[in-house]
């Protein structure tokens, strides 16, 4: 079971928001749950075993939205709206719109017959430039 998610189109993230996937090129649609346009996707715990486990793989390209000071600016996939740290990505763009490629994965446990959130979340001090998103969450174990 897998889910892809994708966001094309450039989008200015705000500070604290969350990158909005808005195509889904691959769907799950029975332990992966997604509205087009939203920032969040749902994970369920379902099955035999006492837990579910997802590998979460994402990457986009980031730069500094025109009109803002440029520095380093970041990322990071969040689990229950928290982000995880291990996960963080960090760039430093020369100029404005001087886009970067990053990418982060994790493995989230999810306890059988709950449901729990991931995202990625602009964790920068400014808003950010997001194009080519990409998310693949899979079911591993």
């Amino acid at each position: 079971m897998a889910l892809e998610l994708t966001a094309v189109a450039p989008q200015v993230v705000p500070v604290n928001g969350n990158i909005v996937f808005t195509e889904t090129p691959v769907e799950d649609g029975r332990c992966v749950l997604h509205r087009e346009g939203s920032g969040v996707i749902t994970l369920r715990g379902s099955g035999t075993q006492c837990r579910a486990r997802y590998k979460v793989t994402f990457n986009a390209n980031l730069a500094v939205p025109t009109g803002e000071t440029v520095g380093a600016i970041q990322a990071a996939l969040t689990f229950q709206g928290e982000p995880l740290a291990s996960t963080t990505m960090i760039v430093t763009p020369a100029a404005v719109e001087e886009y970067f490629n990053v990418g982060a994965s994790a493995f989230i446990e999810i306890p059988c017959g709950c449901c729990q959130t991931v995202g990625v979340r602009n964790t920068s001090d400014i808003p950010i430039s997001v194009q080519n998103a990409n998310i693949i969450v899979e079911r591993v174990a």
